[in-house]
């Protein structure tokens, strides 16, 4: 049966394990369902179509069970009517009869086998089918969280790299300050230091001038003494 053959692997399929192995869940999701129901479309087709050939193959068997039973009755009826020849010829449609129902009997057995299989596979598509589609929107939730937790975190990551990069920036600002601080202190003491410089040059200059004076009163006092006769 080709269709055994083509839906084998249904029958060991798992869909958590085919969610686990997408890349991106949310848009594989509907892609498995639309493959899933596609392919219960056509296990439900040829299953009707083998649990129709095994109940075909059923009822031949009982037909010919039926003509087995119809014989051993009419050959009864031959002896007890004393007609040896008829009931042996009854007894050899038996035979044959009995040979042909071994052989439907094979035919069945193998059809329902087939039939069997097929709506097992059947059953186990239906329910993966419904399993998932329960399932889909709780999925498709829980991949959007995902993503949203992905973004954040990268978001999270870059502001933890700008506040790194502002850390070094303020530290590098401090250091600037406390040049700048420093620059201040040194012209303020320059400044101090010019402003004592100039004070003691204008003492300078005020004591020249001082002597200059006291050597003029000296000779006006000299010039007195000598016009007094002293």
């Amino acid at each position: 049966m080709g269709i055994i053959k083509r839906f084998k692997d249904i029958m060991s399929a798992n869909i958590n394990a085919l969610i686990d192995k997408a890349e991106d869940p949310e848009k594989m999701i509907d892609q498995y369902l639309r493959d899933l129901e596609s392919d219960l479309g056509k296990v439900k087709a040829e299953t009707a179509a083998v649990m129709a050939d095994a109940e075909g193959a059923r009822r031949e068997v009982v037909n010919c069970q039926v003509e087995i039973d119809k014989m051993q009755s009419y050959a009864k009826k031959a002896v007890a009517a004393g007609n040896d020849e008829d009931a042996k010829e009854f007894l050899a449609q038996k035979a044959k009869l009995t040979e042909k129902l071994t052989t439907l009997q094979q035919a069945y057995d193998i059809q329902q086998a087939n039939a069997d299989k097929m709506r097992q596979m059947y059953d186990k598509l239906t329910g993966d089918i419904s399993e998932l589609n329960a399932r889909k929107d709780a999925i498709k939730a829980k991949v959007k969280l995902a993503k949203a937790q992905e973004k954040i975190n990268s978001m999270t990551s870059s502001v933890g790299a700008s506040a790194s990069k502002a850390e070094s920036n303020l530290a590098a600002f401090d250091r600037m300050e406390q040049k700048a601080n420093k620059m201040l202190d040194e012209a303020n003491a320059m400044a101090e230091l010019n402003k004592t410089a100039e004070s003691a040059d204008i003492k300078d200059t005020m004591k020249k001038y001082d002597d200059a004076t006291t050597a003029v009163v000296e000779d006006e006092l000299a010039a007195l003494k000598a016009e007094l006769g002293m």
